[in-house]
């Protein structure tokens, strides 16, 4: 089992400050979703989190050993999945597929994912945006990271598309500690263990949607 813990964070762009008192822990069988209005630094939070954006102040530690967020040392326990479309839009799934495995069981696993297994020979432009989708999560899922973060994997997927998924990433949560920010609350507190919703730029626990509705995230 391993344990990541966010004790701090903040982050302002020019004079407004974002992110000033956001902390949480998660471990591997854990699921926490992460709520915010748009522009509350949901997505900020995981690109600090991840390396690619460079913080005012962070503090993280991994099975209780502080970790320095950089370039390279996060990218080692956390694999990140951004709400854009990333992979090259020419390539075919199946060639896509070892440029993230190497081995050979890993690339079976992906390859004869039922859903998957209908699309190896579709490039990524004739996918579906709910086959992308999927094929990216369960790309990165895959990944030997204790840590998988996912940015709106949820959204304008077709009820099918999200059923599938949630039913994937509850199998994954076994294996992994899995951080979903998305706007379909529902989806995510039907598979989460725990939630945050990030408002005024801090950090609050929440349970249920009445919870949802006291922080005024939803009506």
């Amino acid at each position: 089992m391993a344990t990541l813990v966010l004790h701090h964070v903040s982050k302002s762009f020019k004079k407004k400050e974002v992110l000033k008192d956001v902390s949480f822990q998660i471990e591997t069988g854990d699921i926490l979703g992460l709520f915010g209005r748009n522009g509350s630094g949901k997505s900020t939070l995981l690109k600090l989190l991840f390396g690619n954006m460079k913080a005012d102040s962070i503090k993280v530690s991994m099975n209780s050993n502080e970790i320095k967020i950089s370039e390279v040392i996060p990218k080692q326990f956390i694999s990140y999945l951004p709400q854009d479309p990333f992979l090259p839009a020419h390539a075919k799934v199946r060639d896509i597929i070892p440029m993230f495995h190497s081995g050979e069981a890993e690339q079976d696993r992906i390859f004869y994912d039922p859903q998957i297994a209908t699309m190896t020979n579709k490039s990524m432009k004739d996918l579906s945006h709910g086959e992308r989708k999927y094929f990216e999560v369960v790309l990165m899922s895959y990944l030997p990271h204790p840590f998988l973060m996912l940015d709106e994997p949820f959204s304008m997927l077709e009820p099918l598309h999200k059923e599938r998924l949630k039913l994937f990433l509850t199998s994954v949560s076994k294996l992994k500690g899995i951080i979903i920010t998305d706007h379909y609350y529902n989806d995510v507190l039907e598979i989460s263990s725990q939630n945050l919703v990030i408002k005024d730029g801090k950090g609050h626990l929440i349970k249920t949607t009445e919870d949802l509705k006291k922080l005024n995230y939803i009506l």
